[in-house]
């Protein structure tokens, strides 16, 4: 097997008023998914996104992360990138033309059909169905919120759809967009290596996982169920459908009431 350093002939090209170097550290790939995210913090990625799986997959290629510096586009000698909310109240709001400068310019370096998200308590609650709307896309930019969140009239100007990761509240975005990212990206073709792996963990079909076991055998006492060691394999899947069908109805009646239905419609 040859050592000789893998070609970056993905590269896409693109039209600057400056020179850009042939081969450069985080060079632009074409036809990689590409994830943009506009934050006060851009040392904040990759973390744990650099790690494992995620982490070879970006240095392999098969996504791209490029962090958007929110303060660079900031107003005076400071950089304010935010002022007092208009009506009175506590806190600060992010300032539409300082965000609408940070879009404009990270817009110009991702396809058009890539969407534009707004991590905020307010919006839609993310999932596994839409981290897989996402993965089927060419890539997506992130607005990492603060303080007391975003002028509304950037989210009606570019049609920017809220997203939430839960019900609580978090000082910023940063760890949220981490946590997108990483449902989305573990999403795409060649990234977990095991196609496999993705159609039986938890939600992919409705349901929670069934429970997971591995040797030894025993231990504490306790034992793997006998039908995992049969190698009936009918049989083992069999249990593992019904494990997580009592799991989901026990744990989770709002996923099993919808599953419920799914089936219902099926038939």
């Amino acid at each position: 097997m040859s050592d000789a350093p893998k070609s970056h002939g993905r590269k896409a090209i693109r039209l600057s008023a400056t020179p850009r170097e042939l081969m450069t550290e985080a060079p632009v790939l074409a036809r990689a998914w590409t994830a943009q995210v506009i934050t006060l913090f851009p040392d904040a990625f990759p973390g744990v996104l650099g790690l494992s799986l995620t982490g070879k997959a970006l240095q392999e290629g098969k996504w791209q992360l490029d962090t958007v510096p929110l303060r660079d586009f900031g107003e005076g000698r400071h950089r304010n990138v935010d002022d007092t909310p208009a009506g009175g109240g506590a806190g600060m709001v992010l300032r539409p033309d300082v965000m609408g400068a940070a879009l404009e310019t990270a817009r110009r370096n991702i396809a058009p059909a890539a969407p534009i998200l707004y991590l905020s308590p307010r919006g839609r609650r993310f999932d596994q169905s839409v981290a897989r709307q996402l993965a089927q896309t060419p890539g997506v930019t992130l607005i990492c919120g603060r303080f007391e969140g975003l002028d509304q009239r950037v989210l009606d100007h570019y049609g920017i759809a809220e997203v939430s990761m839960g019900d609580y509240v978090l000082t910023g975005g940063e760890i949220a967009a981490q946590a997108l990212l990483d449902a989305t990206v573990r999403l795409l073709p060649g990234v977990l290596g095991n196609a496999e792996s993705v159609e039986e963990e938890s939600f992919s079909h409705g349901l929670l996982e069934h429970p997971q076991y591995t040797r030894p055998a025993t231990w504490q006492g306790l034992e793997i169920p006998p039908v995992l060691l049969s190698g009936h394999h009918g049989e083992i899947e069999k249990w593992r459908r019904a494990q997580s069908e009592e799991i989901t109805r026990a744990r989770r009646p709002d996923l099993w009431e919808a599953h419920q239905k799914a089936r219902e419609q099926d038939k």
